[in-house]
This record gives C-alpha cells, sequence and structure tokens, in this order.
C-alpha cells in the first residue's frame, strides 16, 4: 500500500485527486494539507510515500517546501502537480530534488502512471519536462537573470508578468503589499529592470508566458 499525502489549496483539486486515486486498490490518501506549513509539518509527522504538492501554496510555496523537507533530511518524494507550465517551473524544481512533475491539465490521464513511476524507485519525466529540461541544458551556458531569483521572487515574478496585481498577489501570498514591493526591488535589481513590463517583455521572450 502506497500512502499519499495531498498539498493543495483547492478544496475541489483535492476532492478530484481523491476520486483518481480511490480507483487504485494500492493507492491510499493518508490526508491532506491547505498550506506550505501544513504540508510540510504533515509530510514530517506521517508515514508518507508520496508528497503530491502544489507550487502555488499559502504559507510557503512549494519549493519551499521541499527544500525544508531536504534541509531535515526527510525523504519523501515529492511529485509537483501544479498549473504552471513545464517551462515555468519545471528545471527548478528538478534542482530541488523533485522526483516528478505534472501540469493539472495531464492528471486524469497520468498521475497514477507517474505515481507508479516514482514509487518504482524512479523520476517521472514526461515528455514535454523532458524537452524544457533539454532546452534549459542548451541555454544555461550562461545562466538567464531569472535562474538567480530566490523561490518566492520568482513566483512573485512569475505572479506579475501574469497580470496579477501587487494587493492581489500579497492576498495570495498571505503577506502585506510593503512585503511584496521589497521583492519586485530585488527582482528589478537582479534582473537589471526597472518595470513590470520590462519584466514581462523579458518572460515573453523566455517562453515563460504566452
Amino acid at each position: 500500500m502506497m500512502r499519499i499525502l495531498i498539498a493543495d489549496d483547492h478544496q475541489l483539486i483535492r476532492e478530484g485527486l481523491r476520486a483518481i486515486l480511490r480507483e487504485e486498490a494500492d493507492l491510499r490518501v493518508i490526508g491532506e494539507a491547505t498550506n506550505g506549513p501544513e504540508a510540510l509539518e504533515m509530510t514530517a509527522l506521517m508515514k508518507v510515500d508520496l508528497l503530491i504538492l502544489d507550487i502555488s501554496l499559502p504559507g510557503m510555496n512549494g519549493l519551499e517546501v521541499l527544500k525544508e523537507l531536504k534541509k531535515r533530511k526527510i525523504k519523501t518524494p515529492v511529485l509537483f502537480l501544479t498549473m504552471h507550465p513545464e517551462r515555468r517551473y519545471a528545471l527548478r524544481a528538478f534542482r530541488a530534488g523533485a522526483a516528478g512533475y505534472l501540469t493539472k491539465n495531464d492528471a486524469s490521464t497520468n498521475l497514477v502512471k507517474a505515481i507508479r513511476t516514482i514509487g518504482a524507485g524512479t523520476r517521472y519525466i514526461s515528455e514535454r519536462v523532458a524537452q524544457t529540461l533539454a532546452l534549459s541544458l542548451e541555454e544555461l551556458t550562461i545562466d538567464p537573470p531569472h535562474l538567480a531569483l530566490s523561490d518566492r521572487e520568482y513566483q512573485v515574478f512569475c505572479l506579475l508578468v501574469s497580470g496579477t496585481t501587487v494587493k492581489e498577489i500579497a492576498y495570495e501570498l498571505a503577506v502585506s503589499e510593503a512585503t511584496i514591493y521589497t521583492y519586485l526591488d530585488r527582482i528589478y535589481e537582479k534582473m537589471k529592470t526597472r518595470s513590470v513590463a520590462e519584466l514581462t517583455r523579458y518572460a515573453l521572450e523566455q517562453g515563460l508566458i504566452e
């Protein structure tokens, strides 16, 4: 029996994942977390064989959760299940030690396959993820500026270039608007830009948004 913890802040997503996994006799959902700190503590305290983790979580994002698990030497494999396309986060996820990366659009057809692949001790890398990683390797003779951003800065960057306002980002991340402006100052400095418009143009050129 494979014991699975689901970490996602949307109830409908959690219910949908439970429905998919309910059809598999040897896969058992043993708990649900709705934010990053909860996912971290539940994984640390429970006997979890696989953590299915969203990237965009309140409190701590999924990448921060994974890095903290590694820091605590908790070896539970992590499958990222996210709305973000592979081009945006897959490289960061695997660099942080993820066991797999899957978009929510592909969950109905590939979730069980991904879980069984990871359960067999192998990383789950879809064809699109493989293409993304191959392109990234070709481009990484010189690291592009966005790779210098911390995970939280990168999350704010992605939200900004997707058209989310500072107020909306602050609400989503459960922090103050002043904190978001602090992140924005750091992003401008590291990216050598001076406006959201410049960041958006860069994101388009890098294929981080469409």
